[in-house]
């Protein structure tokens, strides 16, 4: 099964300095049919202008992952954590037993597109911690790419939920394949571009729910960029 929800059909808000799509119910938004996907408790799509942010605010219990899709996000977090995420890079914070952060577009001049994501954890609090880490376009062209991962040995980053989060991006003409295995449930948001997959035509913005699919087929017309992420 392919649920498909066109970017246009996204909750969206305007606040100014944040435009975002909020694919789940989040803060005042709340629609019954879109709570949580498995584990995926939250995928916002968030466009932040110069110099603005989001100011020191708590999480609990949560693996939260940021993706920049362009420009830089600077995060701050009450365990001494700081860095600046740039385009192509993620941000792995576990929140566990609870953490305070802050993030901010890293640039006075030009907005800052990043997808945060929200995954439920294995575990319970857990003693908070912060990485990231950086992947070039050529390291994501032509493949799907893990960036995120269970397995703390990779050179991904690690999350505390069995979760592999991938990226790809697609020349035109070129394909790539996901197997997805008996018991899990696949995301997929097109982060640029148009994508057909599995014979269904999706453009920027569209994300579909996939279930009781065995074989994930991605065909790029034009040059495209999309997220994926395997779940249980």
């Amino acid at each position: 099964m392919l649920e498909i929800v066109r970017s246009d059909d996204r909750h969206t808000v305007n606040a100014g300095w944040l435009k975002a799509r909020w694919h789940f119910s989040f803060d005042h938004y709340y629609d019954p049919q879109q709570v949580q996907f498995g584990p995926l408790r939250v995928f916002n799509n968030d466009v932040v202008q110069p110099a603005k942010g989001f100011p020191m605010h708590p999480h609990a219990n949560m693996e939260i992952l940021t993706y920049v899709i362009d420009g830089a996000l600077e995060h701050r977090d009450s365990t001494g954590g700081h860095g600046i995420i740039h385009t192509g890079e993620v941000q792995r914070m576990s929140a566990g037993k609870g953490i305070v952060h802050s993030e901010f577009n890293a640039s006075p001049d030009t907005t800052v597109e990043l997808v945060q994501i929200w995954i439920l954890p294995e575990k319970q609090d857990v003693q908070p911690s912060y990485e990231q880490k950086q992947f070039s376009a050529e390291d994501r062209t032509g493949r799907l790419l893990p960036i995120a991962t269970p397995d703390a040995a990779s050179r991904t980053v690690f999350v505390g939920q069995d979760v592999t989060m991938y990226v790809s991006r697609l020349e035109a003409g070129s394909k790539v394949s996901h197997d997805l295995k008996p018991e899990r449930r696949a995301y997929v948001f097109v982060i640029e571009g148009d994508v057909q997959l599995n014979g269904e035509t999706l453009s920027r913005g569209d994300s579909v729910k996939v279930e009781n699919v065995g074989a994930l087929k991605f065909d790029a017309p034009s040059t495209a960029e999309l997220l994926l992420l395997d779940l249980p």
